[in-house]
């Protein structure tokens, strides 16, 4: 689970440990874990066999998860597809977004995405893929840090140096290839020659081969609530060339989808 930035972590009384239990187990389950026993999720969560059997009951009662009659084993039920389409639905900014996104990625021919914040990470909320080959497939709902990316970045870049810092200093900030930044001078200050630019990027620190340029979205009072970025393959565009390239329209789309939000509210 990723958290805010924060100096403090508290809890408010009315906090409900069973509910967070629940949403715990759900979350142990992906690609890397798609059926899990009962003593499997015992391990994982180090919860007791007991809290586990009542969850896991409860969960699949509610279609959440769904047992394996064979194998006993649970995996992730598709009633959480329902949840996950309510916030979509709900979510105005993606609705304002598609059109433009959908225009942006046929003006360039490439993969667009938009993101959203969630503690220290960017959640992808729309995705328009091109026809064209990208290294990477990222379904909506995909989770990526923020010092790494090119989305992350660009949310980051929106704010004050203070703000930036302590997102920075939060982060795990983990080497995921050679090419990943990790240390937070150097971050800063390539986040802020992203500001400077109006798009930030990451070639290959995320997956190798991976190229994305982003722009902020911001709302009425100038902060940032997301990020629209361009994916391709480093073996179709050098970073200077998507500079160059698709910065402007990826900008105005970022500006389009700011301006449609706020006559929107």
């Amino acid at each position: 689970m990723s958290k805010q930035p924060s100096d403090r972590d508290t809890r408010s009384a009315l906090f409900n440990q069973s509910i967070e239990k629940s949403f715990a187990i759900l979350r142990l389950f992906g690609a890397q874990h798609s059926q899990l026993s009962l003593s499997e999720i015992c391990r994982l969560s180090g919860m007791s066999m007991g809290s586990v059997q009542r969850i896991t009951h409860t969960l699949e009662q509610l279609g959440y998860l769904v047992k394996d009659t064979a194998t006993r084993k649970y995996r992730i039920g598709i009633e959480i597809m329902t949840l996950a389409c309510q916030y979509l639905e709900a979510d105005l900014l993606v609705d304002c977004a598609n059109p433009y996104l959908s225009d942006l990625s046929n003006h360039c021919l490439e993969t667009v995405s938009l993101t959203e914040p969630s503690g220290l990470d960017m959640v992808y909320v729309a995705r328009f893929t091109s026809r064209r080959y990208i290294p990477i497939h990222m379904p909506i709902g995909s989770r990526v840090p923020m010092y790494c990316t090119a989305s992350g970045r660009a949310f980051l870049s929106a704010m004050d140096e203070t703000k930036i810092r302590r997102y920075l200093d939060a982060s795990e900030r983990i080497a995921y290839t050679p090419a990943t930044l990790t240390d937070v001078d150097e971050l800063l200050a390539l986040i802020q020659k992203c500001k400077r630019q109006g798009v930030a990027w990451n070639n290959a620190e995320y997956y190798l081969g991976d190229l994305n340029i982003a722009a902020p979205v911001l709302n009425a009072a100038g902060e940032p609530v997301a990020a629209v970025h361009i994916t391709t393959p480093s073996s179709r565009w050098t970073l200077e060339a998507a500079l160059e390239q698709l910065s402007p329209p990826l900008i105005e789309c970022a500006h389009a989808i700011t301006k449609a939000a706020r006559t929107r509210n």
